[in-house]
């Protein structure tokens, strides 16, 4: 089949080197402009455009996904299917309308639960046991099409946002082969999505990693996980702000503080919760590289009875 490729972002890279290996054609690749990016603020392409170009493919950057001119350029290419994944704007006619077959999403969730940008942030942050991808046919709804194909993947105790990124994003590539071998089968089912067991996984922000310390441990845990790498969690003592890289629970006593300092070792800081201790074992102070719990504490001896708080304001 030829086909048009949408996608940005590293989690749409194996889908389209994927497609590019399979016997479909890649007529094109639809992505985002480059953006500044870093300290130089430099332009940096996406990184589904830099695997375009170092596979020969077509590039085409639209400002917006709406423009006239790229449904005209794509409707020369005369495409059975558009493959959309992570391509960061919602789709609208006539370029839903296009292709021979119609526009498919590969979408990081088992939907409906979890439409919108955050889907493994959230599954981690909800402390769910499991997730997957989703192809779908794309309609005017966020993320509210037909469902074609499903994968369920186990989230580990031990996984965190990047490392469930990398699996979906591998599972996603064979999903979208897959789906498209049984459309050609004559084999897909359109299976419409109940809308009752939807649930959104909005897009997230940096304040989102600030930790509140009245939840359980656990919760506090799947926080730290599903904030990695990014927007990433953290908390204050002494007005200096520092992020949770790796941490465990323990068990805690009945008179500790939520937020407090309850014992200090070369290991970890273990601070109280609502439910038992969230022991911070990797930990990265602002402006510095993270570093082990021991190597933090040579340079920032820190006591029990000290208290991390949301706000910078350290009691």
């Amino acid at each position: 089949m030829n086909l048009v490729f949408m996608g940005t972002p590293d989690f749409a890279v194996p889908t389209l080197k994927t497609l590019h290996a399979s016997r479909h054609s890649v007529r094109a690749v639809v992505t985002q402009p480059d953006r500044p990016k870093g300290r130089g603020r430099g332009l940096q392409a996406p990184p589904v455009k830099q695997f375009a170009l170092d596979n020969g493919l077509p590039v085409v950057q639209p400002e917006k996904a709406s423009a006239p001119d790229l449904a005209a350029q794509l409707a020369k290419l005369q495409p059975d299917l558009i493959v959309v994944i992570a391509y960061g704007q919602i789709l609208r006619d006539p370029l839903l309308a296009l292709p021979r077959h119609f526009c498919m999403n590969v979408h990081a969730s088992l939907l409906p639960r979890y439409r919108g940008a955050a889907p493994i942030n959230w599954a981690i942050i909800n402390g769910d046991k499991e997730t997957g991808v989703t192809t779908m046919k794309i309609d005017a709804g966020l993320d509210t099409g037909d469902i074609l194909l499903m994968k369920q993947i186990a989230i580990e105790n031990d996984d965190t946002a990047q490392s469930l990124h990398d699996k979906l994003s591998e599972a996603g590539a064979a999903l979208a082969l897959e789906t498209l071998d049984r459309l050609e089968q004559g084999e897909l089912q359109f299976v419409p999505q109940n809308d009752a067991e939807s649930s959104y996984a909005p897009k997230l922000k940096k304040e989102d990693g600030c930790l509140q310390w009245n939840q359980e441990a656990d919760a506090l845990r799947n926080r730290v996980r599903g904030m990695e790498p990014w927007p990433g969690a953290f908390g204050f003592l002494r007005g200096q702000r520092l992020r949770f890289c790796q941490v465990e629970t323990g068990p805690g006593e009945k008179d500790d503080t939520p937020g407090m300092v309850m014992r200090v070792s070369d290991y970890g800081i273990e601070i109280g919760t609502l439910k038992d201790r969230m022991i911070v074992t990797k930990i990265q102070p602002e402006g510095k590289k993270r570093m082990s719990v021991k190597s933090y504490l040579q340079g920032h001896p820190v006591e029990a009875g000290e208290r991390f708080d949301a706000s910078g304001a350290s009691v």
